[in-house]
């Protein structure tokens, strides 16, 4: 059995080298989401109780994720970490989600971290800690040149674009503009400057782990001209070359946009 696993990387690496030749000189998306799925299937497949392992093992892959990103050239990188329905589980899973969630703000803002993180999601929903925790990772990463980490914690596609009108409408009433003339001017773009990740690109690909082939409200506005690649793998044991298989159909693909 050890032989064999050590064939069996051996022939990955060999495999992951290719994979990144063919890439040369290929299409990068600038912008990638990651949905981040199967922890607790992960760990309930490998027969522990506690499905908080599964979300710690999810966790670590985080940083190594982004590293591939970089190597990419990937400018933005949104990861669905907690959704706005997740809220909604017992607090004896929550909790330790939550703090897990907090750790991983923390390591990603450690200053040898280059990334530039914010919080997106419907923030006044999570515990004062919590938000304490992703506030000061994008206050004390700000500057940082590298790319852009969008940490979406209870985040809900509909919710952002609620909370994007609810924006806009305010704006526009502190204007004096009346109702009317709102309508006569309003238009996607209005809008669009109001979500959370304005003034970014909209993700080229979303990569969904665990085998799901749904969006689950991830972005539901800014994905309408994505490419989507959807992999069985869990996400603990999402690998670089799983990455680069995803590049390579993004690569691959023609994006016409309507035309």
């Amino acid at each position: 059995m050890v032989v064999r696993a050590k064939v069996r990387d051996a022939l990955t690496v060999v495999y992951e080298r290719r994979l990144a030749r063919g890439l040369v000189g290929a299409d990068t998306p600038r912008h990638v989401g990651v949905i981040i799925d199967g922890n607790r299937r992960w760990a309930r497949a490998i027969g522990l109780e506690d499905v908080s392992e599964g979300h710690r093992r999810g966790a670590d892959k985080i940083a190594d994720l982004l590293s591939w990103c970089d190597e990419a050239g990937v400018e933005v990188v949104t990861l669905f970490l907690l959704s706005t329905d997740n809220l909604t589980r017992p607090a004896p899973e929550l909790t330790p989600l939550l703090r897990i969630i907090e750790g991983v703000a923390c390591d990603l803002a450690g200053p040898d971290r280059r990334w530039h993180l914010r919080a997106v999601g419907a923030l006044e929903l999570l515990p004062a800690e919590t938000v304490a925790v992703l506030t000061r990772a994008e206050r004390d990463t700000r500057e940082r040149p590298g790319a852009t980490v969008n940490l979406a914690v209870g985040y809900g596609g509909r919710r952002e674009i609620a909370d994007a009108v609810r924006s806009l409408l305010a704006e526009h009433v502190q204007r004096g503009t009346t109702l009317p003339e709102l309508i006569e001017v309003l238009d996607a773009d209005h809008i669009a400057e109001h979500l959370y990740t304005r003034g970014q690109p909209d993700p080229d690909l979303v990569i969904r782990t665990s085998g799901e082939q749904r969006l689950s409200g991830f972005l539901t506005w800014q994905t309408a001209h994505s490419e989507f690649y959807f992999t069985d793998v869990y996400w603990p044991e999402f690998r670089r070359v799983d990455f680069l298989r995803a590049l390579r159909a993004y690569a691959a693909r023609h994006r016409r946009f309507g035309s």
